[in-house]
């Protein structure tokens, strides 16, 4: 959520960022509404304070009245006194109506995007920060895709999940079992080398800590609603892990501060169908290990970079030819200030897969949070990062395909310690 003092101080580019967006003009115009609430709400809040005051000079007078003897001057105040409670009251009302609607025009609006971020309405306009060297993997015409490969190997069951939950929910068998375990083994094993603390975090996760990370309401219609208890199932680690340090005042000695989490996660994406969404390319759950970083805002940006040097670490390790892409605005995250996407390359689909997401929120996420550190200036917001490292069907996916051979599948020299196995055959 962005901070009103923002808005109201830098209304021009909050719309130019918006804009960015491809808000339309109409949109836009919630600026402005902001604004001009804010004013009242402060107006309301002057009269209600200088009205108390009064009440209480009053309330002060009346007792020295009674004290001189002074009866009927006493008496005039205390029913003055008695009349203003009605008027403090109807202060009060407008105040909290105003400010409940301030706060519901806020949650509509989203982060303004940092001046790096290219211009553009879809993801085929992110802009590509680093390219694969040419030439890319190939394979000859015999080459299959995971969802064949699974088959034949017996790696994953799709119509199982069909049966037991519904689609997207694959069942992974023998070496397919091992091989998620092997990858969520050394996706944390990785991160807690590189200081990032283990937390094991609730699946399910109330209204409060889902509206604190931005989740809600952008992405109500994405997330698995359990109605009966009021909660919802996470769609990313980054929701309860984030959540963590909400309503928390830190000291600047206390960043950096490194968190990572493995969980199960769940998205109810809207279906479509195509070789695009085949296999591992869409499912509705699928295990992920997210790093969360709280940084001081001051270094958020090297943070940002030290987990892309991360994320990218890994896809080395893995020895999976990837490229890095900056979201523009139009495919920018809600929450998002600053985004880059990991794509991993399919050599048996031939086309690349994404894998991770990098973002910078800046003080989104911990104005809504009330994550918050002691400073020289007083208490100051902090920033919030999140990055996937990383999620696992389209890893698998494309170390399924691109290590293919005609005498089965080759496991990445990094994973064999993990799986015990150096082959799939």
């Amino acid at each position: 959520m962005l901070e009103i003092s923002i808005i109201r101080n830098e209304k021009a580019r909050i719309e130019s960022g918006l804009r960015l967006r491809n808000w339309k003009e109409d949109q836009i115009q919630v600026v402005g509404e902001v604004i001009d609430l804010d004013e009242l709400r402060r107006r309301l809040k002057t009269e209600s304070d200088d009205l108390a005051a009064a009440s209480n000079q009053k309330s002060r007078e009346i007792g020295n009245l009674f004290k001189s003897g002074k009866q009927a001057e006493a008496e005039k105040l205390r029913a003055e006194v008695a009349a203003s409670k009605d008027t403090a009251k109807e202060l009060s009302d407008q105040l909290k109506e105003v400010t409940d609607r301030i706060t519901n025009l806020l949650y509509t609006i989203p982060n303004i995007p940092h001046s790096s971020v290219p211009a553009g309405k879809l993801d085929t306009d992110n802009a590509v920060d680093k390219a694969w060297p040419a030439p890319l993997p190939e394979l000859g015409e015999t080459a299959l895709p995971h969802w064949d490969l699974a088959k034949k190997y017996e790696l994953f069951d799709l119509e199982l999940g069909v049966q037991l939950a519904g689609a997207g929910f694959p069942v992974y068998t023998g070496q397919g079992a091992r091989l998620q375990r092997a990858l969520i083994s050394f996706f944390l094993d990785e991160a807690t080398a590189a200081g990032y603390k283990e937390y094991m975090v609730p699946l399910m996760v109330n209204e409060d800590t889902a509206r604190a990370t931005g989740q809600l309401p952008d992405k109500e219609g994405q997330m698995y609603y359990v109605e009966k208890d009021d909660l919802y199932l996470i769609p990313t680690a980054e929701v309860p892990v984030t959540n963590v340090y909400r309503d928390k005042i830190l000291e600047e000695s206390d960043f950096p501060i490194k968190m990572c989490g493995y969980t199960p996660c769940f998205r109810r994406e809207a279906g479509s169908y195509g070789a695009h969404v085949r296999g591992l390319n869409r499912v509705h759950q699928f295990d992920k290990v997210e790093i969360v970083r709280l940084s001081h805002p001051d270094k958020s940006y090297e943070a940002l970079q030290e987990m892309l040097d991360h994320v990218e670490g890994l896809l080395h390790k893995l020895e999976l030819p990837y490229r890095i892409l900056r979201l523009c605005g139009g495919d920018l995250s809600f929450a998002s200030a600053l985004t880059f996407d990991f794509e991993v390359y399919s050599a048996a689909q031939k086309r690349w897969l994404e894998v991770s997401s990098v973002s910078n929120f800046e003080t989104f996420q911990s104005n809504r949070l009330k994550l918050r550190y002691r400073s020289e200036n007083g208490t100051m917001l902090a920033h919030t990062l999140n990055g996937s490292a990383l999620a696992l069907p389209r890893i698998v996916a494309a170390l399924l395909e691109n290590n293919q051979d005609a005498d089965g599948i080759r496991i990445p020299e990094v994973l064999q310690p993990y799986t015990g196995f150096d082959r799939i055959s």
